[in-house]
């Protein structure tokens, strides 16, 4: 009898929610199962009575069967899942979870774990450990052996988590914690109660991210020190009720909250004596708190940065404590809302100068409002998902499966997706009703091989899945791996609506591959040489076209893409929730063209080998963003310098709470932010607030600038390939690092339209104002097309210059076109087509100079070429030549007209004569200068880049020089009267009035 009592009140605190904390009982609502029917996974194990020989019923002692359990599907599959059923289960030690593993609970009510009263272990004070605590579960880097030390999870503890089970600590436990979660990216805790009783804390160490969790009672609801490897902590829908000293307490734990109820403590969150916390809280409530709401240390650091905005609070009469100072701010009234408040180094905006201080507005409120509606949409009924492989996909990463995927998604509007890696070689596309569901990224994914034909040779961006346009989509729990030699690809192309949810999603590629005995799938590719397919891909992350919605807990760290994240081109409302970006060649993420978005939690991590050269952040023409607790970091194993973690073009309204900026090593990026067109700086590595307004007033031209040199633009590693179009506006690239620039005569400012992974060499454009990009395309070892390898026939004219050997054969030097309004839906490649077929020529575009060092300078320039690439217009060619491909920029050709080339290995400037058929003709030494690039104004001057600008006129005659502050590289006549010449120096952009 005693038993069933035992049990009958087990149950009903599952069932009530009831919960005692000093001396105190509050009922809370009654924890709401998320996974109500078990899911169906061939590769899960299930923790049943019949499989492990254990009884939930909260009386037999399970936790060696847990263990068991763990342990054996780490051993055999190095990750996956293991699935509780409901049931209440009883544990007297700790449970280890190692690396990979997660833990998801399914039935009606949640399972619950219980640590029994006054379980031995649990008495007293741990001195050894970090947190003094003894834990029902610890999450582990490795599978705990006996007699080792337990080796804490941390940098590289991946997809680990703990989902839909509740978690009790029940009396004589006072050094008990429910979870140490000391993991990194996508480790995660979610539809979690911890009734913590009068144990110590419910968390100890918190990592990643955590969402729709409760807390009640114990001293702390979490106690945390910096979360691994040092990122930010991001709680979403969270609730704290009942803690003895504090809901929180931390240090240095970057906590980027949104939507927290805490009831009846204290002190929300009080940080560590002497340390200093990054701590941004939106959408919150605080109800009945006695104490300081927040006691913040250190309080004039510029580590120390508070932010809260719209945050309701009711019996808060104190908001904040500052021990050092022994200052407080109290709150206003019984009940308030603090609308807005900061407290650190503010910068008001760009050109201002930094200051500490604190910015408050409070507004005083009759009654508390309704709670911030959530905006993470609830997942379907579980009794209309279909399970993917009982239609057909099989998972094992050999067959395609691509037709049983798409056929799944045509037919179905909720798939549930079980472990496995399912291949593909087509664009997965959704319904505008889609919803994936996965519940493991590492073990659940969607699958390229190298040189799948569909994704490979050049083209525009291909995505691997893509939603629906304007519809409602759900993507989550599932990994998406482009391969390593797929140049087409982009992990997912996203325009769902602003109700639409991507969440728990991996882009493989390289870092945060977690190997399976066994399996012919545990690299990323199968290609020896990965690091030469560095950088040859698109974005893994692409949102545009108006995608918005909801992107939580995502992890984007492929080498082979171009950027971790793309987002342009929308005014959708998004939000970002813990994206973490790393380890690309050039760019981590870009907002290119985005309004009313907000980006909570985002960090961006250089590694040494790939990302010395990276440009972390840029954010263009972008309006009414908020950045809140962006961490950017280099590691400790970079060894060159860089110069800017964030570049900002055009922006309005653009806010940035909390910023962190980091390096162990001495070459921190330089500068935070750099803002372009303004040439303005912001030089604090650690600040609260930063506003971008938009207000500056534009830079004022000089009245009397006709014949002076005037820097517009800086911060290039190397600028070239420029052209104009009809309009004056200017174009030029930095062909290593695969950007292209415009200059807008217009607005008098500069713009990167495009970051392609195919490496840009010269540039024009045709009379319909098209970009032509000449480009390097390599092919990639392997590639089929048809069954047939993918060649490129030697160019024309490659004999005769020792440019074509030492490496540089192999490729094909091409040109595709794009409209520079929508670079990325409108780039096209080229066709070659010959001679005799092209009619109208009204203009070719021949290499601006060419390196022979066999002395055939002449010869070559003047060879019949035999084939042309068109452009759009019809009316514009580039021959096929081989200098294409060392030339820095290209020399417009008018048939019956003169031009001027370069003859670079003897530094000499040649005129030509252009035929009919556009051939060129009768070659005269023009002037004994010259390196790569000349220009010609409305006058007939030939202007010659050569360490100076010296200016000749028709006759050849020397008339004068323009000094440049560096070496020019490529200049062109431009602006509103094409009065204008733009130079491309090595590092900066620079204009001169001619007349």
């Amino acid at each position: 009898m005693k038993d069933f009592i035992v049990i009958l009140l087990l149950l009903t605190f599952q069932v009530t929610g009831y919960s005692q904390s000093a001396g105190k009982t509050f009922k809370a609502t009654e924890s709401v199962s998320f996974y109500k029917i078990k899911p169906e996974d061939p590769e899960a194990v299930y923790f049943t009575e019949e499989q492990f020989k254990i009884k939930a019923d909260g009386k037999m002692e399970v936790s060696d069967a847990l263990q068991e359990a763990i342990n054996s599907l780490k051993t055999i599959r190095n990750s996956g899942i293991i699935f509780i059923p409901e049931g209440t289960y009883l544990i007297s030690k700790t449970i280890y979870i190692p690396t990979a593993i997660k833990l998801i609970g399914y039935g009606n009510r949640r399972p619950l774990f219980v640590l029994g009263k006054n379980t031995p272990g649990f008495q007293k004070e741990n001195t050894d450990d970090k947190g003094k605590a003894n834990y029902m579960f610890w999450f582990t880097f490795s599978i705990k052996k006996d007699g080792e030390a337990v080796h804490d999870a941390g940098a590289s503890t991946f997809y680990s988590s703990i989902s839909n089970i509740d978690f009790r600590i029940e009396d004589g436990n006072p050094f008990a914690v429910a979870l140490r979660t000391h993991f990194a990216q996508h480790s995660f805790i979610e539809h979690v109660d911890i009734h913590v009783g009068n144990g110590k804390a419910g968390i100890f160490d918190a990592g990643n991210e955590m969402e729709d969790v409760r807390f009640f009672g114990g001293e702390y609801g979490i106690l945390t020190t910096k979360p691994s490897p040092g990122w930010q902590f991001m709680m979403v829908d969270t609730y704290f009720e009942g803690q003895r000293k504090a809901a929180i307490k931390s240090r240095e734990g970057g906590l980027t909250i949104i939507r927290m109820t805490v009831k009846n403590v204290p002190t929300v969150i009080e940080v560590f004596e002497n340390f200093y916390e990054k701590l941004f809280i939106e959408d919150s409530r605080f109800e009945n708190i006695s104490g300081p709401a927040l006691i913040i240390s250190d309080e004039n650091n510029a580590y120390t940065q508070i932010s809260l905005r719209n945050v309701s609070c009711s019996k808060v009469p104190v908001l904040v404590s500052y021990p050092h100072s022994k200052n407080s701010i109290s709150g206003e009234g019984n009940i308030y809302r603090i609308k807005n408040f900061n407290h650190g180094l503010q910068i008001a905006d760009l050109g201002k100068k930094p200051e500490f201080g604190t910015i408050r507005e409070f507004e005083t409120l009759k009654s508390l409002p309704v709670p911030v509606k959530k905006d993470i949409p609830d997942f379907p009924d579980m009794k209309s998902w279909v399970n993917l492989k009982s239609l057909g996909a099989k998972g094992d990463g050999i067959t395609d499966d691509t037709k049983a995927i798409q056929d799944a998604i045509d037919k179905n509007p909720n798939i549930y997706v079980p472990q496995g890696w399912y291949r593909v070689t087509e664009t997965i596309k959704l319904k505008p009703n889609s919803v994936l569901i996965g519940l493991s990224p590492i073990a659940t994914q969607f699958i390229l091989q190298d040189n799948t034909e569909a994704f490979g040779s050049f083209g525009g961006p291909k995505p691997l899945l893509e939603s629906s346009e304007g519809g409602f989509n759900i993507l989550t729990g599932i990994g998406l791996s482009t391969g390593a030699l797929n140049p087409r690809a982009v992990g997912c192309k996203w325009m769902a609506n602003a109700n639409s949810y991507v969440n728990d999603v991996k882009f493989l590629g390289g870092h945060g591959t977690i190997e399976r005995p066994n399996s012919i799938w545990n690299k990323s590719s199968s290609y020896s040489d990965e690091q030469s397919a560095w950088d040859s891909q698109y974005w893994s992350l692409w949102i545009t076209n108006g995608g918005g919605g909801t992107f939580k807990n995502i992890w984007s760290a492929s080498t082979f893409a171009t950027s971790g994240a793309y987002i342009s081109n929308t005014a959708t409302p998004g939000r970002v929730y813990a994206l973490s970006v790393e380890h690309h060649v050039r760019n981590e993420v870009r907002f290119k063209n985005v309004s009313n978005w907000k980006v909570y939690a985002l960090q961006l991590e250089e590694e040494s080998k790939e990302s010395s050269d990276c440009q972390p952040l840029e954010i263009e023409n972008c309006e009414n963003m908020v950045f809140a607790n962006l961490y950017m970091f280099r590691v400790i194993r970079v060894n060159t310098p860089a110069a800017y973690s964030v570049r900002s073009w055009g922006n309005k309204n653009v806010e940035f709470l909390n910023v962190h900026h980091y390096s162990q090593t001495k070459y921190t990026s330089t500068i935070p932010l750099y803002d372009i067109n303004s040439d303005i700086e912001v030089r604090p590595w650690e600040f609260n607030r930063l506003l971008i307004s938009g207000n500056l007033p534009r830079q004022k031209e000089s009245v009397d600038s006709i014949g002076k040199i005037r820097q517009l633009v800086k911060g290039f590693e190397f600028a070239d390939g420029i052209c104009h179009d009809s309009k004056g506006n200017i174009y030029f690239s930095e062909s290593r690092m695969r950007r292209i620039y415009k200059w807008s005569v217009e607005t008098k400012s500069l713009s990167l339209i495009a970051d392609f992974p195919w490496e840009p060499l010269s540039l024009a454009c045709d009379t319909k104002d098209n970009l032509l990009v000449v480009f390097k395309y390599i092919p990639r070892p392997g590639y089929l097309i048809a069954g047939e390898p993918e060649v490129f026939p030697v160019m024309p004219d490659a004999a005769g210059t020792s440019y074509s050997g030492w490496g540089n054969s192999g490729f094909g030097t091409l040109v595709y076109s794009m409209d520079p309004k929508n670079p990325e839906e409108t780039i096209q490649l080229l066709k070659k087509i010959p001679v005799e077929n092209i009619k109208n020529i009204r203009k070719t575009l021949n290499p601006s100079n060419r390196r022979r060092d066999s002395g055939d300078f002449n010869k070559v320039s003047t060879n019949h070429f035999k084939e042309a690439f068109v452009a759009p217009d019809g009316v514009i060619i580039i021959p096929v030549v081989y200098d294409l491909a060392r030339s820095n920029s290209l020399v417009e050709g008018y048939p019956g007209k003169e031009i001027y080339a370069t003859d670079e290995y003897i530094k000499r400037t040649v005129k030509l004569t252009v035929g009919q058929e556009g051939y060129l003709s009768n070659p005269q030494i023009f002037a004994e200068r010259g390196e790569f690039c000349s220009a010609v104004d409305q006058d007939g001057n030939v202007y010659i880049a050569d360490g100076q600008i010296y200016i000749y006129n028709k006759e050849g005659k020397l008339i004068g020089e323009i000094e440049v502050p560096e070496r020019p590289a490529t200049l062109t006549f431009g602006g509103e009267n094409k009065n204008t010449l733009f130079i491309t120096g090595r590092s900066a952009f620079y204009q001169v009035k001619i007349k």
